[in-house]
Order: structure tokens, then sequence, then C-alpha cells
């Protein structure tokens, strides 16, 4: 099926043709009529297949019918976790939005303010975010989102992993409520698709493959060692086999500079992109890579998100990730557009419990080979037996009851959730004098005192007597406190 057929223009095609696009993506097949026909869409598919293309092409066509954005605003907005995915679409956006003369712009973190305010001051068609920038261009009148027509979640359950919730929901309250909402990542968790359903409006649910599967394209395998011989392993390995273009993760940023120094000094070309590195520099790494002038990249699991490269024949593992889904990330930085790949795994005896996460995520246990020489003297064990994913079941209603919350003062059968009156506590007794009325019940014989009014120079804290005890026999413990 050609991509005329999907209700694209005859420019956006004439386009793709031209730069060799011919066929589509199954789920750009799916999800670009579905977008065009002006529908929220919440689309599931592996890293690699066309997601950035399947919403930004009916996007763009959609955009340029329109009126141009005014000064300041945005008609479209795509939010992104990582720099380097954000990025990567802006590049992607700008190149299809060629043709039908549609702008956009890229604003993150970790690069200086300024230029990115003087860029918006025309408007965008397309902005390409950030959370944690689009709030302080925000905040800084920069932006606004008055003509807001469609919003972009893209790798959404990264933004959630990452901590990105507080942000999304501020950025939420500032977006128009009348706007088309499109949501893509490589997995969704049934929290995540809980979150999806609040934000849209009846969306229709795009899954072209199993929920959280990896490419079948890619061969995974793995190889047990000790944790402290991964290092000279991977150096073997990459000598060995002559392996050109090594994307390698780490778990940490120290273990990944660690790892850098390690490569350099055995002779193999390599740099390391992660989450303290400068923008400049990360963005310097990966184009190094790409073009291969250097032979290895280290990153972390933070820059895995939109780490584009075409025909990369490897991933490696030197730490499994502490998060099954970002395994699935990871591999998918090989094997993309239909190519083949490797992604293998260096597994420590310590790991055993993070394999056995990956291997019940992606329902398969992964083969099993050893380097000779590098046999481990810890053994790592046997992976557990995978068990059929659990379907998750609708919640049920519950009966709603006549009981009153004590906590909200709300009635549970009460449609309109409307607090009731509170309950009025009873008043206290008066316990100053200061006051010239009194209620019948509170007025006593003159020759007898309230029992209520402090004796003076007693001390505070003690019981108070009435006058009529001092006709009365003082007990031993009175004595001693009279006294």
């Amino acid at each position: 099926m050609p991509f005329s057929q999907l209700g694209l223009s005859q420019t956006l095609n004439d386009h793709l043709v031209a730069n060799g696009y011919a066929t589509p993506t199954p789920i750009q097949a799916k999800a670009i009529p579905a977008i065009l026909s002006g529908r929220d869409v919440m689309a599931a598919a592996q890293t690699g297949t066309g997601k950035t293309a399947a919403f930004s092409l009916p996007m763009i066509q959609m955009l340029a019918k329109g009126q141009k954005a005014k000064n300041n605003q945005a008609r479209a907005l795509v939010l992104t976790p990582t720099r380097e995915l954000a990025a990567q679409v802006h590049d992607n956006a700008h190149r299809y939005g060629q043709p039908l003369g549609i702008r956009s712009e890229a604003v993150y973190g970790g690069v200086k303010i300024n230029p990115q305010m003087q860029r918006l001051r025309g408007g965008v068609d397309i902005l390409v975010a950030t959370p944690g920038r689009l709030l302080d261009l925000h905040q800084q009148n920069a932006i606004s989102f008055d003509d807001l027509e469609i919003l972009v979640l893209d790798e959404a359950d990264r933004m959630l992993d990452m901590g990105f919730i507080h942000d999304l929901k501020k950025i939420m309250a500032l977006l128009p409520k009348k706007r088309q909402n499109l949501m893509f990542s490589a997995t969704f968790a049934d929290h995540i698709r809980d979150l999806a359903r609040s934000l849209m409006h009846n969306p229709e649910q795009i899954d072209v493959t199993p929920p959280n599967s990896t490419a079948k394209n890619v061969k995974q395998w793995l190889i047990p060692a000790d944790k402290k011989a991964k290092p000279k392993l991977l150096i073997h390995l990459i000598k060995q086999h002559n392996w050109y273009q090594v994307l390698v993760f780490s778990r940490t940023k120290h273990g990944a500079n660690k790892l850098v120094k390690l490569l350099d000094t055995a002779g193999i070309n390599a740099a390391a992109i992660h989450g303290n590195k400068s923008q400049a520099a990360r963005m310097k790494a990966l184009a190094n890579f790409k073009d291969k002038s250097i032979q290895v990249l280290v990153a972390t699991d933070i820059a895995a998100r939109g780490l584009d490269i075409s025909q990369l024949p490897i991933v490696i593992n030197i730490d499994l990730p502490n998060v099954a889904e970002d395994y699935v990330h990871r591999i998918g930085r090989t094997g993309r557009a239909e190519q083949t790949g490797e992604a293998l795994s260096l597994v420590s005896a310590d790991e055993i419990e993070y394999l056995n996460d990956i291997e019940q995520l992606i329902q398969k246990h992964i083969e099993r080979e050893y380097e000779p020489g590098f046999e481990p003297s810890h053994e790592v064990p046997f992976s557990k037996p995978i068990r059929p994913l659990k379907t998750k079941r609708p919640k049920k209603n519950k009966p709603k009851t006549g009981n009153v919350d004590n906590r909200t003062g709300t009635s549970n059968n009460d449609s309109s959730n409307q607090k009731l009156a509170p309950r009025r506590k009873p008043n206290k007794p008066n316990r100053t004098n200061n006051s010239n009325t009194k209620s019948a019940s509170d007025q006593r014989p003159a020759n007898k005192p309230s029992a209520n009014k402090p004796r003076q120079g007693k001390p505070s804290g003690q019981k108070q007597r009435s006058s009529n005890t001092s006709n009365k026999a003082l007990s031993p413990w009175d004595k001693r406190s009279s006294s």
C-alpha cells in the first residue's frame, strides 16, 4: 500500500518518494488515517518502526491547511523525555514539512535559553520540547498555547519513569481543552494507559505488535561473565569480531566514563553520552559515532531514547537495566526499519533478578553462549520458567451506598458529590470571666464561686479545687500541696 492511499496529499507523497520512502510501515498505515480523521490516537509499536513519521506526516498536512502561527504561539506541541529525541523529532518534522512551508523548532535544556526565546518570537507551527525547558520558556512569556491544535506525547512511558508527571500536569493546565491528543511509545504499561485515558477523549488504540515485544530481526543472546571481567571481555569481543560501530549501554554515568577510559587505553576510540555531559558534547559524540569517527559509543538509559543510527549492527549491554522495559528500548536501537541487528548482554550472577524480569517481559528465554577464556567463577543461575502474562480485567463499579465519608463529608450515593454540612461540635463552657453576660445554666450563688475559676497563686496545670474544700479535713497529700 503506497502513502497516497493513506490520505496524504500529493505534495507530501511526492516528497516521500523522492526521499526513498515508498511503502508505509504497519504503524504508519494504521495511525496516519486515524490522525487525519481528527481522532485522539494512542499507538504502541516497536522502536525503529517509523513512529515519528506516523504522527509527523498527518500533523504537517493538517497544519498546512490552517493559518500560520502568530507571534510567540505554537500550533502543535510535541513533548519528548530527552534532548536527543527532541532533536531527532525536530529534524524529521523539518524535513517532512519543507515542501508545505511548515516551520518547526526544538527547545530543550543544556543550552542557552535566549537564542530559543528569539526563535519563538515569530511563532512556530510545530514545537518539539522537553517538559522542563518548555515551562521555563512559558514563565518568561516566550511561548503561549492559545492557538494550540495538536498535542503529541512521544515516549510517554519514559517521561513518567523519569519523574515528569508533575511537569506534564502543569503543561496540561496551560493548554486549551479543545485539541487533538496523540500518544506514541514502544511500551505501554497499565498505569500509563490509565493516564492516557484520563487525558484523551475516546482515543483509538493501535497496537501493531504485542506489548513490550522485541523485533524478530534482532538476534538476542547473552554471555555469562564475572562482573570484574566484563570490560576485558568487551574489548576481546570487539577486536575478535572486528565490530566497527558498537553501541554499549551502561547502568551508571560513572561506569560509562570508566569504560571509555579502558577502551581508549586498549586502542579503541570511544566516547560517552549521558546526563552529566553538556548538550554540545552529547551532540558531538553522537555525530562522530554516526559518521564512524569513533568506534564505540557508551550511553546510559537516559540517552537511549532518540538515538537514531541507521544500520547500527550491534548493541551490547555491559550492565542489564534495572527496569525491564528499558531493555526493549536499548535493543531497539538496532534492527531499525526492518534491518537486521544483534543484541548482546554480558550478565553476571548478581544480575539474575534483572534477567528474570526481562525474560518475563519479552516472554522468552535469551540464549546463553560461553566465551572461551572468560568462563565465570560465579555461575549465573538458571532462569525462572516463563509465566504467561496476566490480562488486566476491567474494574467493576462498586455498588452505591448511603454511607457518608467522614474524611470528605460526602455521601457515596450523591452523584453531585457535594459536601455535606459538617457536624457541629458542642460548645465548650466559657472558662473566662471577662464576659458580663451569662446564661441561666451558668448562674451560681454569689457565696459559692465557680469551680472553673482558678485560685490565685495556683500554678498552672494543677487540678483546681472549689472553695468549699476548706471546711473539710485535708489529706496528707493536700497538706503537702498546700505547704
